[in-house]
């Protein structure tokens, strides 16, 4: 059901582009490999530069206007997903006509005998204790475990099937490298209890990108436009400076009495789009651990609190389940390329997913997907809903 005076009604996604991921994409800077990017989703689109008049890319905005020749241009200022949704906002608010959002990150990550840089954030719990994203995640999970018994098996069940996707897509950065059984998964080495190395995301190089216009130019676009159905947002905070909890005190409590990460964002973006959990058809969600997902599946009303890892068991997040779950592989498999990448390329997925272009592990009559960012130790949630047909 159509949402009468929906916001984004008059804007499309008309192009997407993932350039090669690679653990080290040998000559590129974050800056070149964003610009590959764009020229990347505007020949998806079938536009130009010339036909640019507003982009968000992050720290590297203002010197792309100035780099690219874009300018006088609208400039963005969000994060993650969020790009996305102040893009299209732009767009139907008449401030630009054609909006790239994109990111790109290469030759940041060059100590690999430290964890990534994005993971060791310096704040008071990460200098003097040595905390760092992981055992964040970590913490977290090993509270829902005793809460509502949750185990390491469900944990490398999902796992296995996310990796397993990426397995199978040739431009995942670990393609071929499976396929995977849960005890694959917990046979790897420990990393931050309950995870093993397998639970947890890759670290690689990469550049992605969307276009986003207006839906009158659609009779002329190159690729099958999809279509921002809802997108919400909940913050709790400074990420990494205080310590993680499954659940949060709070002024917002959902339908269980507590405050938790996501459920907000989540019932606002379905409401948005007018539509209900049982509409959509894949779940790409972002997936830093596997207990995220778990996390995710219950955050955003798929499973009700202590249901998730039972409903990943049971198979319901596989290809031919009930809810496919990050379809390419994901940051475990297919890339997960620095701090703001990883986030657009699940969008980037989702519309794949409704276009029906994936290259790999395609949902049949996919239609709705929803898009996801951040996660309980980050202390923020991003929820993003993508259609084949117009609100």
């Amino acid at each position: 059901m159509a949402v009468s005076g929906h916001p984004y009604r008059d804007v499309v996604i008309a192009g997407v582009h993932n350039t090669v991921q690679a653990r080290r994409l040998e000559g590129h800077t974050s800056a070149s490999i964003t610009v590959e990017a764009i020229h990347g989703a505007l020949a998806d689109a079938g536009l130009t530069l010339d036909d640019v008049d507003g982009i968000s890319a992050a720290d590297l905005s203002a010197r792309l206007i100035y780099d690219l020749r874009l300018g006088p241009a609208w400039r963005g200022a969000q994060y993650g997903l969020g790009m996305i949704a102040e893009a299209a906002s732009a767009v139907a608010a008449g401030m630009c006509d054609v909006a790239v959002v994109a990111s790109g990150e290469a030759g940041i990550y060059t100590d690999h005998a430290a964890t990534a840089p994005w993971t060791r954030p310096e704040n008071e719990f990460v200098i003097p204790w040595g905390l760092f994203t992981t055992a964040e995640f970590a913490l977290i999970a090993r509270r829902h475990m005793i809460e509502y018994g949750t185990t390491e098996d469900q944990l490398a069940t999902v796992a296995a099937t996310i990796r397993n996707n990426g397995h199978v897509n040739p431009e995942a950065v670990y393609y071929g490298r499976g396929p995977f059984t849960p005890a694959d998964i917990r046979a790897s080495r420990p990393i931050a209890e309950p995870f093993h190395l397998l639970d947890c995301a890759t670290t690689s190089e990469g550049g992605c990108a969307l276009v986003l216009t207006t839906a009158d130019r659609v009779p002329d676009l190159a690729a099958t436009p999809a279509w921002l159905l809802g997108m919400a947002a909940d913050s709790y905070g400074p990420a990494y400076q205080h310590p993680p909890g499954y659940d949060l005190t709070g002024r917002r409590p959902d339908d269980t009495g507590v405050v938790t990460v996501g459920r907000r964002a989540a019932d606002r973006a379905f409401r948005t789009a007018g539509i209900g959990r049982t509409d959509v058809d894949v779940l790409e969600l972002y997936d830093p651990f596997s207990f995220e997902v778990i996390r995710q599946l219950e955050a955003f009303g798929f499973c009700e609190p202590g249901e998730g890892g039972p409903f990943a068991a049971e198979g319901h997040l596989a290809p031919d389940g009930k809810y496919p779950v990050t379809t390419d592989g994901g940051l475990m498999s297919y890339s997960h390329a620095g701090s703001n990448p990883q986030m657009l390329q699940r969008a980037i997925r989702a519309v794949q997913q409704v276009r029906g272009t994936c290259v790999s592990t395609q949902i049949p009559g996919a239609e709705i997907a929803l898009a996801s960012a951040g996660g309980s130790g980050a202390l923020f949630n991003q929820v993003a809903l993508f259609g084949k047909e117009r609100p």
